[in-house]
């Protein structure tokens, strides 16, 4: 997955074809095992407690002598990983995400993972976090629920109460960037945090990476082509059962091709509608946020705004937050980024009101830092490029004001209302609050969205869950700062949606 926006689970390419056994399967190659290791989760010790252990995992590990798994650079311990090695702390949080899920699942077949370290796509500002996907999956097998269904390999096992599998076959397969914080040009300073407390800083958290990557291969993910709504060799997954158009009131089962493409871009017109997950939405799930400008300079910027709300700072809640908008101004063409402490005047301008900064250059946690050290009550970021509203990512506890960001033209329709204003007021107010009618990432009906952005992002869309969710879910398509180690209600909406499909 992208540090900055998107995952690559593996879905449903790469397959070989069909398989020969009684029960159609289809296998997909990753890479030859070195080591295995038998997850016994009750028997770990007292850091995991003697409730665990309802699904055995198995741990393949894909690594050779001296990389990935097997590095053997010395670590100081950290966060509760006692390990010595960069290796040995990888293996270990890899053991500690594999237990919190084998304690919420039941299965009479252990699950086999093959797991590696390679290097992925990366920059100095994004990068391939990893990939992960079924590695065989199933249909027409005896217990299968569905005739005529894939379902992923772990899952096929646990319904048929035994394993289908070739032996020795992992059921998941799962990459992860080696090369993640420890080159120049890959995310330099944000590399993986191995401790297992939650406490990783500026980094990225590799047990949530890892909650999240297993969560495919357990079976988040549809194995049809959400670019061209074709069915892998003809026949649906479980998944697609789920999926559900909320503009048809159709499940993807029921579409054509050409109408289940155009529901994988529909941005909010893609709803799970599994009893499950329904179920515990209103229990999970935040009001809306809302931005509501006024005023008397406002004129036809005056309206209601779709924001995306930040991870970090305290949220928006009624009653609302209601200030003058202010802009920064530190670009000679009139943007402003608050990457640098604020000038007087800037400070000036958002000393008690709500500051108007651009994305780009620094972070939107640098940014938030900057506005509220010159006085301002809360922070509205306006897009640098053109497309559907997301939120605002980064964890800092410094941070005590609201935060959200709007489009780049709902930015600008505001933007253009401030152009009379004095150095401390504009005449143009926003109410920052929710709408509590509304929940956060749900349709009218409270079916939770499903990650559908326009144009289609392979490997992210359709499988992940909608990043208008308020609080960011585990299987969104980026890492939020403000996730726990939690899958299942009253955090998070995962677990609910493997039970959906068969767990």
């Amino acid at each position: 997955m992208r540090a900055n926006s998107h995952c690559g689970h593996s879905g449903h390419s790469g397959h070989s074809g069909h398989s020969a056994r009684p029960a159609l399967a289809v296998r997909r190659a990753l890479r030859a095992a070195a080591a295995a290791i038998l997850l016994a989760c009750a028997a770990l010790g007292a850091g995991f407690g003697t409730a665990w252990a309802a699904v055995p995992i198995v741990i393949i590990v894909g690594d050779g002598p001296g990389e990935g798994f097997n590095d053997p650079t010395p670590a100081a311990p950290v966060g509760g990983n006692t390990g010595t090695t960069l290796g040995e702390q990888r293996l270990i949080a890899f053991t500690h995400a594999a237990n919190l899920w084998g304690s919420q699942l039941t299965s009479t077949v252990p699950i086999r993972i093959l797991a590696a370290f390679d290097p992925l796509p990366c920059s100095a500002n994004s990068g391939v976090l990893g990939s992960a996907g079924a590695w065989d999956v199933f249909a027409d097998f005896p217990g299968a629920p569905k005739p005529n269904t894939w379902y992923p390999a772990a899952l096929a096992n646990k319904l048929r109460g035994a394993d289908l599998s070739a032996p020795g076959d992992p059921h998941i397969g799962a990459t992860f960037n080696s090369r993640l914080g420890l080159a120049p040009d890959c995310l330099p300073g944000g590399g993986f945090y191995l401790g297992l407390d939650g406490n990783f800083g500026n980094g990225t958290d590799f047990v949530t990476v890892l909650l999240h990557e297993m969560g495919h291969g357990l079976g988040f993910q549809t194995f049809t082509d959400e670019a061209n709504g074709q069915y892998y060799a003809g026949v649906p997954s479980v998944w697609d059962h789920f999926l559900l158009d909320n503009r048809l009131e159709h499940e993807w089962v029921e579409l054509t091709p050409a109408q289940r493409a155009a529901s994988a871009l529909s941005i909010d017109g893609l709803s799970w509608n599994g009893p499950v997950v329904t179920a515990a939405v209103p229990a999970v799930l935040d009001p809306v946020s809302r931005l509501t400008v006024a005023g008397p300079a406002a004129g036809p910027a005056a309206r209601d705004y779709e924001v995306g709300d930040a991870s970090f700072g305290p949220p928006l809640a009624n009653p609302p937050l209601v200030g003058q908008i202010m802009p920064v101004v530190d670009q000679a063409d009139g943007r402003g980024l608050a990457c640098d402490p604020l000038s007087p005047l800037n400070a000036l301008a958002v000393n008690g009101n709500v500051a108007l900064v651009d994305r780009g250059a620094c972070t939107f946690v640098q940014k938030a830092l900057n506005v509220q050290n010159a006085g301002a009550i809360a922070m509205i970021v306006v897009d640098n490029v053109p497309g559907a509203v997301t939120g605002l990512g980064g964890a800092d506890p410094a941070i005590a004001i609201p935060a959200v960001r709007v489009t780049q033209d709902d930015g600008n329709a505001i933007r253009a209302q401030l152009q009379r204003r004095s150095r401390t007021r504009s005449g143009v107010t926003a109410s920052l609050g929710v709408d509590p009618q509304r929940l956060a990432g749900a349709d009218m009906q409270r079916r939770i969205l499903m990650y559908a952005p326009n144009p289609v992002q392979p490997g992210s869309s359709v499988s992940h869950y909608s990043t208008a969710a308020k609080p960011n879910q585990v299987m969104e398509p980026a890492i939020n700062g403000d996730l726990t180690h939690d899958v299942a209600p009253p955090r998070d909406l995962t677990l609910p949606l493997l039970q959906d499909i068969g767990w």
